[in-house]
């Protein structure tokens, strides 16, 4: 039996425990809260975040981030985008050659504009390949096994031969991919448009505007991925289309839930007080703003959206703000 680490004990680091065990590969299961620890380790149960589905026995949950990654090959980084940084500079010392890091996080670290990927490359100083784990995927459904499909992007392409291989199993399918900007800038941006999308249903606008808003949101998110250095196909994939559909539609989706509470009138404070899990895109749409403005890019959708969450605006008349916009070519030159 292989030991993998997973650092992340929330939904999605507890999901991807559940799939390696079912594939064959102990886990050790990393959270910093040893009360918490406590709690899995007691009624082998994630009470927090997956409370319907135990534990395997492969699964071991530890508080020490040591143990977490002692004789591990593959340490799959399942922490969101804020707090990634941290987490990979106390693990760094503790690395061996041949690691291999498995990133999970959506996101962009808000300060420094950077990738999840280049986050860990500048606090691991290259020591170790990094893989980008992505694509359309709900952690309550990759933890009952139902059927996924994901990327497994890096530029080295024996490190992402080898988490194809490894994490491949019931349920979970991986295809390949060196676009790791492309894969990223997707994963990321799309939970922008996906606030986007629940505005549309909170307001009840209609399939009309959410078909509309779906294609001119990843047209937005090709832009910026393509001034990344991405290849345009990568985002009509699994991490860009894909991943874009299912956050945009799907009744699991924390930045959709967002976006229609925004809808209905709620404010920001009082919606995010009330969610155990964070919503990424909240973080990331400022963050896609100014990576945009970077590139001399223009991202309508996105600053509507901040307008909407930083209260400057309402979501009605950010709509109504969109559809007056000067009319122009669909594609772009």
């Amino acid at each position: 039996m292989k030991t993998t680490a997973v650092l992340g004990a929330g939904s999605w680091g507890t999901a991807l425990a559940m799939h390696l065990a079912r594939a064959g590969h102990g886990v050790r299961l990393w959270a910093r809260d040893e009360a918490f620890v406590g709690e899995m380790k007691s009624s082998r149960v994630n009470g927090r975040y997956l409370p319907d589905l135990p534990l395997a026995d492969a699964i071991e949950p530890t508080d020490s981030l040591t143990v977490a990654v002692d004789g591990a090959r593959f340490i799959v980084l399942a922490i969101p985008s804020h707090g990634l940084r941290t987490v990979v500079r106390n693990v760094t010392p503790h690395l061996t050659t041949g690691s291999v890091l498995v990133s999970t996080a959506k996101g962009l670290e808000t300060d420094t504009l950077e990738r999840m990927s280049e986050v860990v490359a500048d606090e691991t100083g290259g020591c170790c390949p990094v893989v980008v784990l992505s694509g359309p995927s709900f952690a309550a459904e990759v933890a009952r096994g139902l059927p996924t499909a994901v990327l497994a992007a890096s530029e080295r392409e024996s490190a992402a031969a080898a988490v194809q291989e490894h994490f491949r199993g019931p349920g979970l399918r991986l295809y390949l991919s060196n676009d790791v900007a492309g894969v990223e800038i997707g994963g990321a941006l799309k939970n922008v448009i996906a606030i986007a999308a629940g505005v549309v249903e909170g307001l009840n606008l209609g399939h009309n505007a959410l078909a509309a808003l779906l294609t001119r949101g990843l047209a937005e998110i090709t832009r910026v991925a393509c001034a990344e250095g991405a290849k345009r196909d990568t985002l009509a994939g699994l991490s860009g289309l894909g991943d874009l559909v299912l956050t945009c539609t799907g009744n699991l989706s924390r930045n959709r839930h967002v976006g229609i509470e925004l809808g209905r009138g709620r404010p920001l404070h009082d919606i995010l007080s009330n969610m155990r899990m964070v919503a990424e895109g909240v973080r990331t749409t400022g963050a896609a703003l100014a990576l945009g403005a970077r590139h001399g890019i223009e991202l309508p959708i996105a600053a509507q959206m901040k307008d909407v969450l930083d209260g400057r605006t309402v979501p009605a008349d950010a709509v109504e703000t969109l559809m007056g916009r000067r009319q122009r070519a669909e594609v772009d030159g």
